[in-house]
């Protein structure tokens, strides 16, 4: 039961039908708007940048005054209007929670995993309202318990009764939606990192999970990024939110991906990339897992408190366009391997593999000379996540191109400052200006949209403009082999094979391989192939996947024609292909110097 009061609004959340996937979700507001209160659902989740209109899982929805019901009407996509009433206003409805994401909510007799923007109502013109959460336990939960980093309406409590379901605190709509929050029975550790609490969450089957691996690495690259923002003071940043930071892990067969808030960030991994007791070799993919970390962990700083100016504040029921992405994403991604060298848990070998792989994947993608990441950052809404065949022919992401902008710009600002300077520098005097007291009521500017070449300026004497011009405004390839070099570092370009190459993209479906993107002027391309088509045979040999693709192509040399058979629709097609040189999809940094790399 949940106490009326006369100062918060106050919300309930019962997870009621695990096995349908349902939450019970009640709104109580004191004084609602005497013509009729307007509530909304946000269209969109801060951090993922298209419009998913979570109203659509609200299933059932009614509303009364006093125990009388009044009428309550959908007036848009994701708004309602109640009939006028004295007050209290009492809305209940139920949410259908199958989402498997870090984005949404999801609800199982195992757990229930929810984000606020897909849960909580909105009442419009009293956002800036405190806000309270009864958390209730679905029926027949057992050992259930409840993590977030939104504080207890109690207060701070010690640890034995941090984790219990009861009332939850926030100070207004914008900090209530920014908690998500798990129930179940995860694995959990916690650990300190410059004497701030962090818990780890892991939901899903992880048979012998290292977790004092996992909490030991990323306690290093925690302590690595507070010291980059506040090397001084070593103070954290979610202290004006939480009392800790929580990490919350979804693992999976093979899903992957972060979404970050202001103490706490979803993550979803596949159970392989994770380390198990007993094996020191965690592979490549503990590194993509820990690099997911990082990424979501320095956003704590780059944008959910230095922001663009059009994010402060969000508005949660339309698109919010910004051509800073590349800043804020590209910056993030250049850091979060950044700090995974700096802290020590990869190697400098490592680290400029990774590196590698990244300068690669954006080479091989032709939509790079013609779509900026300034651009990209701007059509985020309507072009990058809504990606289809064609993308890499016409677009670029802001998160991979941009964090070669960073990495570039910081050369620039090494080499023109004699290493005085770097683009820590930038990020400090960033979250001294933007993020350091944005959520501490003495700041709510964000970063104008061509503030970035000013700012680079002020923080490092060095004249930035003419590089961001080309290479975040314009589509020029960024020198890299020669900025690399003047780090003491070798950039080779080389093929993986000397198969010649069909300048495809392919996709496994069952027994058969198809083509997911034809390359702009590619062997495919030239020859009429089309993304869809299903490859059958070239030269009269199966082709099934693309091991016996390749067994295949390696009997010819580039420059000869081969004739391929593909499937489109239902319709058998021949096509003579002249084919290519291997493509170049390799990029080898190797250190020559001594020099520091960053």
């Amino acid at each position: 039961m949940v106490v009326m009061t006369n100062k918060f609004i106050v919300y309930s959340v019962t997870p009621y039908d695990p096995a349908g996937h349902r939450l019970r979700v009640t709104l109580q507001v004191p004084a609602p708007t005497p013509e009729g209160q307007e509530l909304f659902m946000p269209a969109w989740i801060p951090g993922s940048y298209l419009i998913r209109d979570f109203a659509r899982q609200v299933e059932t929805i009614r509303a009364s005054s006093r125990g009388q019901a009044i009428g309550i009407r959908k007036t848009g996509n994701h708004t309602w209007r109640c009939d006028p009433c004295a007050g209290p206003l009492d809305v209940e409805y139920t949410v259908y929670a199958w989402d498997l994401s870090v984005r949404s909510a999801h609800v199982d007799e195992t757990h229930a995993f929810f984000n606020g923007t897909s849960v909580f109502l909105g009442v419009s013109g009293q956002t800036d309202q405190p806000c309270r959460v009864q958390l209730n336990p679905p029926p027949h939960t057992g050992n259930w318990k409840v993590y977030t980093s939104m504080p207890l309406a109690t207060g701070h409590p010690d640890a034995a009764q941090r984790h219990g379901f009861g009332l939850y605190q926030a100070p207004d709509y914008d900090a209530l939606v920014d908690h998500p929050i798990e129930m179940g029975t995860p694995q959990v550790i916690s650990f300190t990192a410059h004497g701030a609490l962090h818990e780890m969450v892991f939901t899903g089957v992880a048979p012998n999970l290292d977790l004092e691996r996992i909490a030991a690495d990323t306690k290093r690259i925690c302590e690595a990024q507070i010291a980059l923002f506040e090397p001084d003071t070593l103070d954290v940043p979610f202290l004006d939110s939480s009392d800790r930071y929580v990490f919350m892990t979804m693992v999976t067969g093979d899903g992957y991906g972060g979404l970050e808030h202001r103490a706490s960030t979803a993550l979803m991994t596949s159970r392989h990339d994770l380390p198990v007791r007993g094996r020191d070799n965690a592979g490549k993919g503990y590194q993509d897992f820990l690099g997911l970390v990082s990424h979501e962990y320095f956003h704590t700083w780059n944008v959910k408190r230095i922001k663009p100016a059009v994010f402060a504040p969000y508005t949660l029921t339309q698109e919010n366009f910004t051509e800073l992405l590349w800043v804020f994403e590209g910056f993030t991604s250049y850091y979060d391997e950044l700090m995974l060298l700096r802290s020590g848990v990869i190697t400098e070998e490592d680290y400029l593999t990774r590196l590698g792989k990244v300068i690669a994947h954006v080479e091989r993608g032709p939509g790079r000379l013609k779509q900026s990441v300034a651009d990209s950052s701007f059509d985020a809404w309507t072009r990058f996540y809504k990606q289809d065949e064609n993308s890499p022919n016409a677009l670029v992401s802001y998160y991979t191109k941009g964090s070669l902008v960073a990495l570039g710009l910081d050369i620039t600002i090494r080499q023109a400052s004699d290493n005085q300077r770097s683009l820590d520098d930038v990020m400090r005097l960033m979250w001294q200006r933007y993020g350091r007291d944005f959520y501490r009521g003495n700041s709510q500017n964000g970063v104008a949209e061509d503030d970035m070449p000013a700012l680079i300026h002020e923080a490092t004497g060095v004249d930035v403009a003419d590089f961001i011009a080309r290479y975040a405004y314009g589509c020029d390839d960024i020198p890299l082999q020669q900025l690399l070099a003047a780090r003491g570092i070798t950039l080779e370009r080389k093929s993986a094979t000397d198969t010649p190459d069909l300048g495809i993209r392919t996709r496994a479906n069952g027994q058969h391989l198809s083509i997911a993107t034809a390359y702009e002027n590619g062997a495919a391309h030239r020859a009429g192939l089309s993304a869809g088509d299903t490859l059958v045979a070239i030269e009269g040999l199966r082709v099934t996947d693309t091991t016996s693709m390749n067994r295949v192509l390696s009997m010819w040399q580039p420059g000869d024609t081969v004739q391929v058979h593909v499937f489109r629709r239902d319709e058998l097609r021949s096509f003579d292909v002249t084919l290519d040189a291997p493509a170049v999809d390799q990029v080898v940094l190797t250190r020559k110097s001594s020099n520091e790399t960053q």
